[in-house]
């Protein structure tokens, strides 16, 4: 069984590998759940590499108000991407601000 990755107000979190059509369609999903924001982060690499995709990873932002309901939803989708391709790693992202 996979950990789940825990998601904070704002977290930042990546799946490498993962081609940028996919992180388009969990963004996608997840921009779905009320009280979530989410985005794609820019690649911060500056050597091209064919097998890494071509963002840095994903951002999600609660609201205030989310309950803990759109939470849990959250926490789906992120563990269906995670099983279907790979396990999602937590960025700390230092003095990197959107």
């Amino acid at each position: 069984m996979q950990k789940s990755v825990e998601v904070d107000q704002r977290s930042h979190i990546r799946c490498p590998g993962l081609p940028l059509a996919v992180y388009r369609e969990v963004a996608a999903h997840l921009r779905q759940v009320e009280g979530v924001k989410a985005g794609l982060l820019p690649q911060a690499s500056q050597q091209f590499d064919y097998n890494e995709s071509q963002v840095g990873g994903l951002w999600i932002e609660f609201s205030p108000g989310a309950d803990s309901a759109g939470r849990a939803m959250v926490e789906q989708i992120l563990a269906y991407y995670s099983n279907r391709y790979r396990p999602w790693e937590d960025l700390k992202v230092l003095s990197f601000e959107f």
